[in-house]
């Protein structure tokens, strides 16, 4: 996979702005689990640097994907050579020791991701087992579900006592999302103040691309909710996604487009990352 360094950079990103949701793949050193539900070609964290560079994204959040299933050894390289720009996202498993989820938290994990779309991730059913396990940090549980088909589970989550964080938006075609139950139910959640959603990954919502005008009701519907309860993220590089993924300036575009004014940037690329994975300083 080739990725191209934008030419152009009349857009850039406040001072302190956070990609809330990238992965790094590097097969050669760190090998995928046997049951995964795609391979994807090699994303290393030079390339990924490039991207910061361009744009000015000055802080990232690491999300351990599901071709690693439970093997963290790159999460936890990347975590541990970079602690001063980056925080995580593990994936714990029931038999996930609660030292290993304390040495996480030491490297800068600050959530655990139950991913109910791919293969090599625990399933729903171990919920439960994972709040108990990750609510003594003070984690939250991301959720990479379809959420036409699970409408209740943000809120189950948030009833056990942690914070729940959506991935991309509910991840189902933004016709039907929009007026599902679900999604009524996830605003009411943004609302209260129970719940987070990530601005990304609109690829994989809308085949619309590069503008992506089906997703603004959407996405005006989240901010309307909460915008203190929003983040933002790349998803780069973009992996098994359901529709074409446009070139960077057109995703980088959008941010301007759905936050068009200077202090709902701030609010979503700067301020909302800090209290969501920024709450406490790492030990040296």
């Amino acid at each position: 996979m080739a990725f191209k360094s934008s030419k152009a950079r009349s857009l850039r990103l406040p001072p302190g702005s956070c990609d809330c949701h990238f992965h790094i793949f590097d097969q050669s050193r760190y090998p995928y689990a046997a049951e995964r539900g795609y391979t994807p070609p090699d994303a290393t964290l030079a390339d990924y640097q490039q991207l910061r560079d361009d744009w000015g994204i000055d802080r990232a959040i690491l999300v351990h994907p599901s071709v690693f299933g439970s093997d963290h050894q790159s999460f936890e390289a990347l975590l541990g050579a970079h602690r001063d720009w980056l925080r995580g996202v593990a994936v714990a498993f029931p038999q996930t020791s609660d030292e290993q989820i304390a040495r996480w938290h030491t490297l800068g994990s600050r959530g655990s991701r139950i991913n109910a779309l791919n293969a090599g991730g625990p399933g729903l059913s171990a919920m439960h087992t994972l709040v108990d396990k990750i609510r003594p940090h003070g984690w939250h549980l991301q959720l990479l579900i379809d959420l036409q088909q699970t409408p209740h589970l943000p809120e189950q989550v948030a009833d056990l006592g942690v914070q729940v964080v959506v991935d991309h938006m509910g991840h189902h075609p933004v016709p039907e999302l929009l007026q599902s139950p679900g999604f009524t139910r996830l605003c009411s959640l943004l609302k209260e103040g129970r719940a987070w959603v990530k601005l990304s990954a609109p690829y994989r919502l809308s085949g619309a691309h590069p503008s992506y005008t089906d997703l603004r009701p959407l996405v005006d519907a989240l901010l309307q909710a909460n915008p203190k309860r929003l983040v933002w993220g790349t998803d780069w590089p973009h992996p098994a996604s359901p529709f074409p993924v446009p070139e960077d300036e057109h995703l980088m575009a959008r941010v301007f487009d759905w936050l068009p004014d200077a202090a709902l940037r701030q609010q979503v690329l700067v301020d909302n990352p800090t209290a969501l994975y920024w709450q406490d300083t790492l030990t040296p």
